[in-house]
């Protein structure tokens, strides 16, 4: 079954390009299109997509605000930040949020088929110079350990699988343990991380080191 996405973004030309671009991925699916926030919010919870596109800068509310609304409808739906702007900023607000990934508008055709299959399948993509910028940062601040310390052995075994790119079906596999412990022990993790996607509790693990 291909993914099914929905697209937000004002500018019209890049709007047409994206939708034009997914059209000929056989494994992607364009089910809705927004120019703006506050159409995207009546929309996409009656899409129901896989993989929600987000662009930061939209009209009135932002990209962000978007995303945050669309998380509390929607908890399950997977986000990926599609923008123009690598400000470090901008890209842990939109974590914060609850986007699980976040890709430059410069990436080419197979990154971004890429990066929706990979946000759909658990994953967490990021265009290297953003993922530069994540861990140059939390290198940087070097924050207080507390929120991680909080995790028992079993949930920080599982971050570190997640950190090093296991999806949740190899961490079951890899630990002898259900699928619906992992999704448990996952909620924990978040809770007490204070986050709400895997690409944030990632961040935030990296920024213990």
């Amino acid at each position: 079954m291909p993914v099914t996405v929905s697209i937000v973004e004002d500018d019209s030309p890049t709007r047409g390009a994206l939708l034009k671009l997914l059209s000929g991925a056989p494994a992607v699916r364009c089910i809705g299109n927004y120019s703006n926030g506050e159409d995207a919010l009546r929309g996409i919870p009656a899409d129901k997509p896989d993989v929600a596109l987000v662009d930061i800068h939209l009209p009135k509310m932002s990209g962000i605000e978007c995303v945050a609304k669309l998380k509390l409808k929607l908890p399950d739906l997977r986000v990926l930040m599609l923008t123009t702007y690598s400000d470090s900023h901008l890209i842990f607000d939109s974590l914060r949020a609850g986007a699980s990934g976040y890709l430059l508008k410069k990436a080419g055709y197979d990154d971004l088929v890429q990066a929706i299959a990979d946000v759909h399948a658990g994953g967490a993509p990021m265009t290297a110079q953003v993922a530069r910028q994540v861990v140059e940062h939390f290198h940087a601040i070097r924050k207080p350990a507390s929120d991680v310390e909080k995790l028992t052995a079993r949930e920080k075994e599982i971050l570190g699988l997640l950190v090093k790119g296991f999806l949740y079906k190899e961490i079951s596999d890899k630990l002898g343990i259900s699928m619906s412990t992992v999704s448990m022990h996952l909620q924990h993790i978040y809770e007490k991380l204070h986050v709400q996607s895997r690409a944030a509790a990632t961040a935030k693990f990296l920024g213990q080191i």
